[in-house]
């Protein structure tokens, strides 16, 4: 069925919290759901800072498959809003590449540092299988990971330079702070609202995707 462009990545980056379904170690056999906050990749997958010690940790150490739902609940009801379900395995980040998650999640959550500094949180990322997107009546279907983005995805380095052009633009709006920004859009938190800002088509170029920023500054000054 039709599903719009783009739909479950803008989704992924509207939403902070999702809940994860791990399989259960005891008792053995059934789902375990629980809400956790996450990030996304620079290729749009979610991470997780997550406890050694968290139930559902021990559980992908055992099984590393498990599912992930966001949802984003149209007027209140979640039956019209957008849902998404991924399907895949989640494994802890690889060691080279702990520090640049950890900048890009502190952007989203900042109040996470405290969990870092104990040492016992760390990264996990999921590697998507599948995943079935429920947009409303005759936007829903199954999708495969390169249906995601197919677009090379735009390194931490210059996601970096990005947002530290927009915090030194002198036309940034008070009060906004960016989190991150991809070839699709960017990611806004103004005060106590999180907000997306859509591109209205993938930005292939630096100076491109600098162009929307200042689009996006002024549309939300």
């Amino acid at each position: 069925m039709h599903i719009p462009s783009q739909a479950p990545l803008h989704l992924l980056h509207h939403v902070a919290e999702g809940t994860l379904a791990t399989h259960s170690r005891e008792p053995e056999g059934f789902p375990y759901p629980t809400a956790l906050p996450f990030a996304l990749t620079a290729k749009h997958l979610p991470m997780l800072l997550i406890s050694r010690l968290a139930e559902h940790t021990r559980n992908l150490q055992a099984n590393a498959q498990a599912g992930f739902l966001v949802t984003h609940a149209g007027h209140g009801d979640v039956l019209e809003g957008q849902r998404l379900t991924m399907l895949g395995a989640f494994s802890p980040a690889a060691r080279g590449e702990s520090d640049r998650l950890a900048r890009r999640y502190l952007r989203y959550h900042p109040q996470a540092a405290r969990y870092l500094e104990l040492g016992d949180f760390s990264f996990w990322v999921m590697k998507l299988a599948r995943m079935r997107y429920i947009g409303g009546f005759g936007a829903m279907g199954w999708l495969s990971e390169d249906q995601l983005d197919p677009l090379e995805p735009l390194s931490y380095d210059d996601e970096s330079s990005l947002c530290e052009y927009f915090d030194a633009y002198p036309g940034r709006p008070a009060g906004t702070r960016l989190m991150g920004i991809d070839r699709y859009g960017c990611d806004l938190q103004h005060e106590d609202c999180r907000n997306r800002f859509t591109f209205d088509k993938p930005k292939e170029t630096r100076d491109e995707l600098k162009l929307a920023l200042i689009d996006c500054f002024e549309r939300n000054v």
